[in-house]
């Protein structure tokens, strides 16, 4: 389950705009946006580091806190959306999904492995994450924080796919194609060797640098005869004027 005690301190933005965007980072609050439910959306600034502390917690961005507003007033929501600065990893907006706890939602949810496959310990194959979230779609008190699987039994050709998560029917619904692959093991390719017809072709080829340089003196041989032939024809063009 998703949901905890977090609560995120914020206040109305009054002003718009980089220049005051700027001056709100540097009070140690980002500006962010709330939006979504049966509400308007209304424009925060909220505590930098209580939304960073929430997305390194356990529930990342699928936890769900509250959020203060204008008067005192709270209302409960998830983080959609947020920008960090390239260079110092810091935030620079973030929005703010209003929950209700009656609504269903989607969500994507990490799915994380545990073992050492028989396949790559045994067969000397190569275990591969392929899907790392799935979607589904619950009440946001039945959003699960992570699907932990064990792949200790998978085999060179065996797949975990999204069917075999412990998924409660009456509860979670998976919107995620179930046989979508989330890991499997696979053989290591080997480079294929060259056959000995293959071989024999290849050594008995001529060079590519000695058939440059016969095209070269191809070209040359014709090249001097044109230009031979030049003054001939000159000669014979003067002996009919002549004529």
């Amino acid at each position: 389950m998703a949901t905890t005690t977090h609560t995120v301190e914020g206040k109305s933005r009054e002003t718009r705009g980089k220049n005051a965007a700027r001056r709100t980072r540097l009070t140690g609050m980002v500006p962010a946006i709330l939006y979504g439910g049966s509400g308007d959306a209304i424009a925060l600034e909220v505590n930098a580091k209580q939304v960073a502390r929430i997305l390194r917690s356990d529930t990342g961005h699928n936890t769900i806190f509250t959020v203060q507003v204008a008067g005192g007033k709270e209302e409960r929501a998830m983080l959609k959306d947020w920008q960090v600065d390239p260079f110092t990893s810091k935030l620079l907006h973030v929005d703010l999904l209003r929950i209700a706890m009656d609504v269903r939602m989607r969500v994507r949810v990490p799915v994380h492995t545990f073992g050492e496959p028989q396949g790559v310990k045994l067969q000397g194959g190569i275990f591969e994450m392929v899907t790392r979230e799935v979607e589904l779609e619950c009440l946001p008190a039945d959003i699960p924080e992570e699907f932990r699987m064990d792949v200790t039994e998978l085999m060179i050709g065996k797949q975990l796919r999204a069917s075999d998560l412990p998924i409660d029917p009456q509860k979670v619904k998976l919107l995620t194609d179930p046989q979508r692959v989330l890991a499997h093991v696979v053989m290591l390719k080997k480079e294929e060797e060259p056959t000995a017809e293959a071989a024999v072709a290849t050594e008995t080829a001529p060079a590519e640098p000695e058939v440059i340089k016969k095209g070269k003196k191809e070209e040359e041989g014709e090249g001097e005869a044109a230009a031979e032939a030049a003054p001939k024809a000159e000669k014979t063009e003067k002996k009919g004027k002549e004529k």
